[in-house]
């Protein structure tokens, strides 16, 4: 949804889903494996031309820091300015990543509201950065969902249709992925 929102506000002419690699400080629990993330990303991506996928972080043995998928890309398209997807809560945590200054030389934000998670805080740390003009608001429809919440509504049984495309919840039943209780 962020993406078909982000490309239609910010008129962008292709959105690159990026499936984590190794992530050096968030742990998913239970953890797919990256190959599998990655099938469950091109599996949703599949038959929308909006939409490519890159297996840059996946295939990559070292750690993924957002500076060096951003370098990697721009270097893919020197032409194009590049918008980094993400939600709010993400943004107003920018300040602790490697490197955010980079980020923020390689890409403008699009940042996305979620319930609970107001851009204020996402610009505040833009602004402690220094470039405050180097995010832009990305206006979401009012559905309170994460990743964290559909493995847990799989953990428990609960639907999660509409949520998560059809052909990724076939993926994950014919494997029993995320059956396990996830951490809160």
């Amino acid at each position: 949804m962020l993406a078909q929102e982000a490309a239609f506000q910010l008129e962008l002419d292709q959105v690159v889903l990026v499936p984590t690699g190794s992530p050096p400080h968030k742990r998913i629990e239970p953890e797919p494996g990256a190959d599998v993330r990655l099938e469950m990303t091109r599996l949703a991506a599949a038959g929308d031309e909006l939409l490519a996928v890159s297996d840059l972080e996946v295939a990559s043995d070292a750690p993924s820091y957002t500076f060096r998928t951003l370098e990697s890309l721009s270097a893919d398209r020197p032409d194009h300015e590049i918008h980094f997807l993400m939600g709010a809560d993400v943004a107003a945590q920018l300040e602790s990543w490697k490197r955010p200054e980079r980020v923020l030389e390689l890409a403008r934000l699009a940042i996305a509201g979620r319930p609970g998670a107001a851009f204020d805080a996402a610009a505040a740390a833009l602004e402690r950065l220094g470039n405050p003009d180097r995010g832009e608001a990305v206006r979401m429809p009012e559905l309170a969902v994460s990743s964290t919440e559909i493995r847990r509504r799989i953990a428990r049984g609960a639907p999660v249709r509409h949520l998560v495309p059809d052909a990724v919840i076939e993926l994950i039943g014919a494997r029993g992925l995320y059956r396990e209780a996830v951490a809160a």
